[in-house]
């Protein structure tokens, strides 16, 4: 139990830096950052204050859903938002796209390991997660609906409210399944 406990906080942490990559990049960030960035314009909170407050919104979302969280998930809500933010007061801005190309690089692929590493720990998937599952079980919908539907409402809300929109969100949505794939089978608990 203590290295799965151990994946999973390696994975949470590196899963809010690497947000924080992606925010420092200024290239366009993935759909439910986007949607953070843009709450931030509206709100008097940090970047990684409103991705905590909004995975608490998300839990309280899954109790009609009857989903059941996990510790995995009650960390996730408080250590990604708590990474982000140190890594953005950790982590330069600059113009210089050399750097910002390596942050997004950086950060998509960062971002599929880290994802890897939580969900492989196996002790309770993310509020976000858990929405889209909670909804498949409960409707009969299938995954990509769900998956979709979400997504592109967080994402086209974000855009409204002013986040990043850009190539690195094209990017982020064509990596991240082909990297969490490559290394998940790797850190899953249920295959070692």
């Amino acid at each position: 139990m203590i290295a799965r406990l151990v994946q999973l906080m390696g994975g949470l942490v590196l899963y809010g830096v690497t947000m924080a990559m992606l925010v420092r990049s200024g290239l366009g960030l993935d759909p439910w950052d986007v949607f953070h960035e843009g709450m931030t314009h509206h709100v008097p909170l940090t970047f990684g204050q409103v991705v905590i407050l909004t995975g608490v919104f998300l839990l309280l979302l899954w109790v009609p859903l009857r989903q059941r969280p996990g510790v995995g998930t009650v960390l996730n809500v408080i250590v990604i938002g708590l990474a982000a933010d140190l890594g953005l007061a950790l982590i330069p801005t600059s113009d210089l796209l050399v750097w910002q190309a390596l942050l997004l690089v950086g950060g998509i692929v960062g971002n599929g390991v880290a994802g890897a590493l939580y969900i492989g720990a196996r002790l309770g998937p993310g509020p976000r997660d858990g929405l889209w599952l909670g909804l498949v079980e409960r409707t009969g919908r299938s995954v990509r609906f769900w998956r979709t539907t979400l997504e592109l409402t967080v994402l086209v809300v974000g855009f409204v409210l002013g986040g990043t929109v850009g190539v690195g969100t094209v990017a982020y949505a064509l990596a991240i399944g082909p990297v969490v794939q490559a290394v998940l089978p790797r850190v899953d608990v249920h295959r070692r």
